[in-house]
């Protein structure tokens, strides 16, 4: 659907954003696309200096609103006034502690409640009615803009980008098997990464998504051998990487100053072996899809045993003998992946960079892995949070966001340190700042897929490829990050058409009122700049409060005065011309340097 025309005001917000964009410098270009699966080989991350472990951070009782703001653009789908105000009053850990306590803000039961009322999601061509199609992603925006599980709902975001499946693939026609598995992500974000390996692998989603749904065993007669997918990314992607690892995530050397690589085809080969003779539950191993149980294509796989291969598997350093049941054999190849010290510094790495920054340091990766690993994490006030278990998740999402390189407010003046915020958290850190008046998705065509360029470029459960997005080593090159030798994922999404698009999508919905266009006025994703219009006639004041629910205190004076001079041209006659006023700088603060790019 194409975008509304770029008027004379759209054509001002451009030109502002252009200005401002060129104090950031350039970004890497180019896109992460391609087959749903693929066998790339990431890029070798360069090995970094040696790290230097600091002190533990202070304890943090009494944030300022700043810094408030600052934690939950890293910790939430973004800050607003009572967000604020809460972490405020309850500090930052307690507001941690506070949030592993919500409720899980869940999607099936919201998905299939969409469906028709005898559940039949299909028409008589076999494909999916059109208007259950996107209800996964509906339920997506509601949950990430209205969910009180704020740091849940961001964690599950986090894992869908390192547990990939994607509706750009045959998954699209079953949007409740998508509702499935992010509930996995959701239920899983603070329990343990063991028992998530665990629900992932029996997942119809994924094993639709990596092709071994009824994965029989090798059959010497036909030439046919177990599919390799899943075997392949779940070492390569899910857990442990190309190449063995320091605690601190940097590769380890041979002598000779080569990699250590961990495994080879074989291990793979082997490892394909286990995933054999998982079909859909409550029905027949070949049954077609068309003939399946409703509820088999949200319910965990079973194993058949007919078709599981009764061959010993050796891969890595497991051994798992012959004749093993194939459950059994599940268990025993995941506790043998999970059991390798890669994962820790692995999986800790990729979620610093969807939290905090892209770059992290040695150091900060380490700290990190070392929750991971123990299972426990001391708060500042002294208070121990963890099962004592190895992959606990909930240490590991305390130890990035409260460990010194996140929370010391110097950092922002290290050039290496911060990431680009993804397109996705901008869009909603927009409807929660400017509090819309409903995140109902389901009649904005928009918000139905804004991978393209000229939207998001980025959508919740639809990336590319198995890779997701962008990859976590991924070197910009003809940048500046590029030439240090700093991984930035999300410009790997950044280039001249995603720059364009992302102003003139916010500018769309920031351009929304309750009066516009009469009747076809959308019911949903109305702002509320009430707050902002209260302010408008005072330049000054209105970029505080800005700076304050945006970019957390980081605007420059630089930014500021340009966003001034645009203001200057629109003086207030009326209650019309300062709402364009704040609509105008609310757009303007957001395509800011200090804004794409957080620190």
């Amino acid at each position: 659907m194409p975008m509304t025309s770029v008027s004379g005001f759209h054509r001002l917000l451009l030109i502002a954003f252009i200005v401002l964009l060129s104090a950031c410098g350039g970004g890497g270009s180019g896109g992460s696309g391609g087959a749903s699966v693929s066998t790339e080989v990431p890029p070798v991350i360069p090995e970094p200096p040696p790290p230097v472990i600091p002190e533990p951070p202070p304890a943090v009782f009494s944030p300022s609103s700043t810094e408030a703001a600052r934690f939950l653009s890293q910790a939430s789908f973004g800050p607003d006034t009572a967000s604020i105000n809460e972490v405020v009053a309850l500090g930052l850990e307690g507001w941690l502690v506070d949030q592993f306590q919500k409720p899980a803000s869940l999607y099936l039961d919201t998905v299939l409640a969409g469906f028709p009322e005898d559940g039949n999601f299909l028409q008589p061509n076999g494909q999916p009615l059109p208007e259950v199609l996107f209800l996964p992603s509906d339920a997506f925006w509601k949950n990430a803009i209205d969910g009180e599980d704020q740091l849940r709902q961001r964690m599950a975001f986090a894992l869908s980008q390192i547990l990939v499946v994607s509706a750009e693939s045959t998954l699209a026609r079953t949007p409740q098997t998508i509702a499935h598995y992010a509930d996995i992500l959701t239920e899983g974000a603070f329990g343990n990464y063991r028992d998530l390996l665990q629900n992932v692998t029996y997942s119809p989603a994924m094993a639709i998504y990596l092709t071994y749904l009824k994965n029989e065993k090798a059959d010497p007669a036909t030439g046919r051998v177990p599919d390799e997918n899943y075997a392949r990314e779940i070492l390569q992607l899910f857990t442990l990487g190309l190449v063995e690892l320091n605690p601190d995530g940097t590769p380890v050397k041979n002598p000779d100053g080569s990699l250590i690589e961990l495994f080879d085809n074989s291990d793979i080969t082997e490892l394909a072996k286990v995933f054999t003779g998982l079909s859909y539950s409550g029905t027949g191993f070949r049954t077609p899809r068309l003939l399946l149980p409703l509820a088999a294509h949200y319910t965990p796989l079973s194993v058949f045993e007919r078709f599981h291969s009764t061959e010993a598997k050796n891969f890595l350093n497991v051994s798992i003998p012959e004749f093993t049941g194939g459950a059994q054999t599940v268990d025993l190849a995941l506790d043998g992946i999970f059991a390798h010290p890669n994962v820790g510094p692995f999986v800790g790495r990729q979620l610093i960079q969807r939290f905090v920054t892209s770059a992290p340091t040695p150091a900060y990766v380490q700290r990190v892995a070392a929750a991971f690993d123990s299972g426990s994490y001391l708060l500042p006030s002294g208070t121990l949070i963890g099962s004592n278990q190895r992959g606990d998740l909930q240490p590991v999402i305390a130890a990035i966001l409260l460990d010194s390189e996140a929370r010391d407010i110097a950092a922002r003046e290290n050039p290496q340190f911060g990431k680009l915020r993804e397109p996705v958290l901008r869009f909603t850190h927009w409807a929660r700042a400017f509090e819309i008046n409903s995140a109902d998705a389901s009649n904005e065509p928009l918000l139905h897929n804004s991978n393209r360029t000229n939207l998001l470029g980025q959508h919740p459960y639809r990336s590319p490829s198995v890779f997701n997005f962008y990859r976590p080593g991924y070197i910009a090159p003809g940048t500046e990050t590029g030439a240090a030798g700093l991984t930035a994922p999300e410009l790997q999404i950044t280039n001249a058409g995603s720059i364009v698009g992302y102003p003139n999508f916010i500018t769309t919905f920031a351009l929304r009122t309750p009066t516009q266009q009469g009747d076809q006025q959308p019911a949903a994703f109305v702002p509320d700049y009430s707050a902002q219009v209260a302010l408008a006639a005072d330049t000054e004041m209105l970029l505080d409060n800005l700076d304050l629910l945006l970019t957390h205190g980081t605007l420059e004076t630089e930014t500021r005065t340009r966003i001034t001079e645009i203001l200057a041209s629109l003086e207030p006659e009326n209650e019309g011309d300062l709402l364009l006023r704040a609509q105008l700088a609310s757009v303007a603060v957001m395509t800011s340097p200090e804004y794409i790019v957080l620190r």
